[in-house]
């Protein structure tokens, strides 16, 4: 929001200077962005001047000599402007005069003849961004006298105060809101409300004989009025307006559209103009459209509706989207002598909704959308109008139409001292609690131990509790320089993280430490991901969630998977010549659910590892936290500089210390995704439960991304840690007794997993059996059809002695025994 400091100061002067304004205002809530400057950095120099004589310049076909008289004396000045004419009071630039874009204005000789001055146009003001000819100045009113400052007409130098208002505080999009804020903040005197007095009506009839509203949705036009007047005289608007508007970052127009403009920066309240001629029978109404109606806005392009879009119709059909733009049809031209002046209030979501939908922003659907209070439509309709029969010679007609079903009650607030007091841990005067309200629009009056307050149209929809006036009272006091400074009460307890949040921490620290570097992918992706990694329809990682307002085609769906965003990191390094990467990513995945009645998801509360239900959706979006890896480099040397390849046992290693560091029991089983190499692939399971998978990535997914070749896994945090130590540190003394190594060869049928058997020795082995480790598998002819040998390492300790080889072989022939139930043998 850009406000001119002229046009602030008109309605509250604030007695300093723009920065310092700034400042105060930024304690106060209200944050300004910049204080920027329009037109020519001083006045000095810009005065009125009266051409009293104009003549042909001897030597140019196209110039003029004219003679001007500027208070201290007449000058001459070529000029040449086609409509410069002898008794014109114009504006003029002296010699010293520094201009807009920065220009030191100087004597010069323009084909002979010396020009003392510039006689200067609108664009060169900086009040229009074109002009055909210089500023004209006596137009609409008595020639102010030669060699007064230019600046009683038009405001040069304009100070802006550039505000970055936020959603809440729509007043604040008005001039008025602002001088508002700060009249609060500077207790500077504020003006008469610029709506006090209204025009005269004196045109014929009424405007119910002229025009009339049916408005078919109520919930969405809580209030619509209209006026009408006649006799207008369609022109450019006066100078001082046009720089105000400039000032402000609105392109002067017509003397009507400039109105419309000029009002809703003043009041936040958006108005319309139609071409009452234009409108068939004067009869307007509002309504919904049909689903692909089409309509050509006022910016010449036609748009396509639906359903739930809000449209101001005619006889004929559309003639404006409400609250957003208006339409050609009924657009106000040069011909226009009759003008109906919608001023409307439209429910914001439904202008919010639209405004997406069509990718159309406009001013209005800036201050609609953020929900405007209906009482500000009168407002608006009084100062338009009194502008309209002064700047237009319009003819207002008597009466409002004013279709206004169910006025909002005034909300009514409690603020109790004892509140204040607790919340701001300080003491402030119920007087003064009712000072700073009433100094920011609110009506205060003292009861019992605090204040009954209303409150007014402008923050209707601001403030609705007891807190809201809280925080009314307490900026406007001064939260820099009054609030004290004072430690939060406790109850003795201290913050900590849950037991989730220090599980999450030590697989991240664990995945680091073991050499691999963590990204943070988008949380959106493309819906051809899904795709690309070769996912059936019937799998449920198929099911994307579409974002409503997507930053681009490219990331409009939510992922529902880690690996995109870990091919995405590893294809951007490969591209740059990275060799080997080892990357894992920590983060939510999204993952819609069945369709379920909203009473359904009552009570769903899982984990915050585990996911979360969002909304009441239809189908619900579960958000389970996924911790996922990706591994690439050339086979025999694996992202840590050894010897060994990154493939997919590389990587299983990685999963096996993870879940050691956990205490996690973790086992693998035969499975393959669709984007995984058959046969290179696994299933993870913790607990007989599937937590995810593990595998190389198939080389039509490794494709897609330009990477040779990769191994992956994906593991669902909420499965993972499910059985995970609490978070305490275990340890055990260090033995300084050495440890007695043993390798079996068991022959074992091939549906015998690895791991069956590897539990099955650590049973059998007892205490003193510490560790038992796969380390070589052999099919061939020594061993039998249809069955494997696995050769194993076995580690006996004891922590008090030196084993000896009877204790050893005594447990070797217990796991024998055992072996031998699950039909394994040990191979000769």
């Amino acid at each position: 929001m850009k406000v001119p400091w002229t046009w602030l100061a008109e309605h509250c002067d604030p007695a300093l200077e723009p920065r310092q304004l700034a400042e105060r205002l930024a304690m106060t809530g209200t944050e300004v962005e910049r204080v920027s400057a329009v037109g020519p950095a001083s006045a000095d120099g810009f005065v009125i001047g009266l051409v009293t004589a104009a003549e042909q310049h001897p030597d140019a076909d196209r110039l003029l000599v004219c003679t001007v008289d500027t208070g201290d004396s007449e000058r001459t000045i070529v000029c040449g402007a086609p409509n410069v004419a002898a008794g014109q009071t114009v504006a003029v630039a002296l010699p010293g005069a520094v201009m807009p874009d920065g220009r030191k204005l100087g004597r010069a000789k323009l084909r002979g003849v010396e020009s003392d001055g510039m006689i200067l146009s609108e664009a060169e003001l900086q009040i229009s961004e074109e002009s055909d000819g210089i500023l004209v100045l006596d137009a609409d009113g008595p020639a102010p006298a030669p060699g007064s400052p230019l600046t009683e007409l038009i405001p040069l130098a304009e100070q802006v105060l550039e505000l970055e208002v936020t959603s809440n505080r729509v007043d604040c999009l008005g001039i008025w809101g602002v001088a508002r804020e700060v009249h609060a903040a500077t207790g500077q005197p504020l003006g008469p409300e610029p709506w006090a007095q209204d025009a005269e009506a004196t045109g014929d009839g009424e405007a119910s004989s002229h025009a009339s509203v049916t408005v078919e949705v109520p919930d969405l036009c809580p209030r619509f009025t209209a006026r009408v007047f006649e006799n207008v005289k369609i022109a450019p608007s006066p100078p001082w307006m046009k720089a105000r508007l400039m000032a402000a970052g609105q392109r002067p127009i017509s003397n009507i559209v400039d109105i419309t403009n000029y009002v809703m920066l003043l009041t936040a309240q958006p108005l319309h103009a139609f071409d009452l001629d234009r409108v068939p029978g004067g009869e307007l109404t509002v309504r919904t459209a049909f689903e692909g109606e089409k309509m050509t806005t006022l910016d010449g392009v036609e748009r396509v509706l639906d359903y739930e879009t809000t449209l101001v119709c005619d006889r004929n059909g559309p003639s404006g989207i409400a609250g957003i733009m208006g339409g050609q049809v009924s657009e106000v031209s040069g011909e226009t002598t009759r003008v109906l002046l919608e001023v409307a209030n439209w429910k914001g979501t439904n202008i919010l909704r639209t405004s997406r939908l069509l990718a159309l922003r406009s001013d209005a659907s800036t201050r609609f959308e953020k929900q405007l209070h209906p009482d500000l439509c009168i407002r608006a309709q009084r100062i338009a109008s009194r502008l309209m029969v002064e700047l237009c010679g319009a003819r207002l007609v008597p009466g409002t139409i004013d279709v206004y079903p169910d006025p909002p009650a005034q909300r009514a607030l409690t603020l109790r001292d004892s509140k204040v007091s607790g919340l701001l841990g300080m003491d402030i005067a119920p007087s003064d609690q009712a000072d700073y309200l009433q100094r920011l629009g609110f009506e205060a009056e003292t009861v019992g131990g605090g204040l009954e307050v209303s409150v007014p149209p402008d923050r209707h929809f601001d403030v609705t509790r007891e807190v809201d006036l809280i925080e009314e009272v307490a900026r406007v006091h001064g939260l820099d320089e009054n609030l004290p400074t004072t430690l939060p009460r406790s109850a003795g307890q201290t913050g900590s993280l849950t037991r989730a949040q220090l599980l999450r921490r030590r697989t991240e620290d664990v995945l680091r430490d073991l050499g691999l570097s963590e990204i943070v992918g988008w949380s959106f992706t493309d819906p051809e991901e899904i795709a690309r990694l070769r996912i059936a329809s019937d799998d449920p990682r198929s099911r994307q969630a579409a974002i409503s307002n997507p930053l681009s085609e490219d990331a409009s769906v939510m992922r529902t998977t880690l690996l995109g965003s870990l091919l995405d990191a590893a294809a951007l390094n490969v591209s740059r010549g990275a060799e080997r990467l080892a990357l894992f990513e920590s983060g939510r995945v999204y993952l819609q659910g069945e369709s379920t009645q909203s009473g359904d998801l009552a009570g769903d509360a899982p984990d915050p590892v585990a996911g979360r239900f969002v909304g009441r959706l239809a189908p619900p979006l579960l958000e389970p936290h996924h911790l996922g890896a990706l591994v690439t480099g050339a086979v025999g040397r694996s992202w840590r500089g050894e010897d060994a390849g990154a493939d997919f046992f590389s990587l299983k290693a990685v999963l096996e210390a993870l879940a050691g560091q956990l205490g996690v029991p973790l086992s693998f089983e035969a499975g393959s995704d669709p984007f995984l190499h058959p046969g290179r692939s696994a299933a993870v399971i913790v607990s007989g439960e599937t937590a995810g998978w593990i595998g190389e990535l198939h080389p039509i997914v490794c494709r897609h991304w330009d990477i040779d070749a990769a191994v992956a896994f994906e593991v669902g945090l909420a499965v993972l840690l499910a059985d995970a130590d609490a978070g305490e540190e275990a340890y055990e003394d260090v033995t300084t007794y050495p440890p007695a190594h043993q390798d079996l060869a068991v022959v074992i049928d091939e549906g015998v997993a690895a791991e069956d058997v590897r539990r099955t020795i650590l049973a059998a082995g007892g205490e003193l059996l510490r560790d038992a480790a796969v380390f070589d598998l052999y099919r061939g002819e020594q061993v039998p059809q249809g069955r494997k040998s696995l050769a194993m390492r076995l580690e006996f300790r004891a922590a008090d002695r030196t084993l000896t080889d009877e204790e050893v072989a005594g447990l070797r022939e217990r796991i024998e025994a055992e072996l031998e139930s699950i039909g394994g043998s040990l191979r000769a």
